[in-house]
């Protein structure tokens, strides 16, 4: 009967490794390629071009489920490896203009890091609650994504024991990455 109406998708340990190999290397590939307007280079880098292509291919699953399998484990794996390795790179290469910050400002830097830190998302709570009424589960998914902090969807979805603040969090993920990847290098250069 599934031959008749679709495809069975069954759940398997084996993940289909060209099409993750295949969304690697094409993602890395788009990253690679510049776009200069006027003086400024835009460019996603090797991280938002396989965001990017991970979005597409994600879709392209969900309308024709008889190619790309990725088991969950596979998946959780490669979110905390993932995860780990850029958190271990952020903090290495944060870590001296940390120090030089905290020699030249003193409390003053601390005080600013906190702030920036915590008036944008305790903003988007209200903002989100009480503006446009979301649900607590999916705010709070919003809240994580806008972060980028995967570790902080893991907590709130095993805290609230459902998938559903993952909603939230897909779409804020996507957006504040892509954002942050193209015009990350123009305020740089506005500066």
């Amino acid at each position: 009967m599934a031959g008749k109406i679709g495809y069975l998708d069954r759940e398997t340990e084996r993940a289909d490794i060209a099409f993750i190999g295949a969304g690697i290397t094409l993602g890395a590939l788009i990253g690679a390629m510049t776009l200069n307007v006027g003086s400024i280079p835009l460019t996603l880098s090797t991280a938002g071009g396989v965001l990017l292509v991970g979005l597409l291919f994600g879709w392209l699953r969900s309308v024709r489920p008889a190619f790309g399998r990725v088991p969950r484990a596979t998946t959780w794996f490669m979110s905390s490896i993932g995860l780990n390795m850029f958190i271990a790179v952020v903090g290495l290469s944060a870590g001296p203009g940390v120090i030089d910050g905290l020699k030249e400002l003193g409390y003053v830097f601390v005080l600013w890091s906190i702030a920036a830190a915590a008036v944008p998302m305790l903003l988007s709570i209200y903002i989100g609650k009480y503006l446009f009424r979301f649900d607590d589960a999916i705010l709070f998914g919003c809240c994580a994504g806008s972060r980028t902090a995967a570790a902080a969807l893991s907590m709130i979805t095993d805290k609230s024991q459902s998938d559903v603040p993952a909603i939230g969090y897909s779409v804020a993920y996507a957006t504040s990455s892509i954002i942050l990847t193209l015009f990350g290098i123009v305020i740089v250069l506005i500066r």
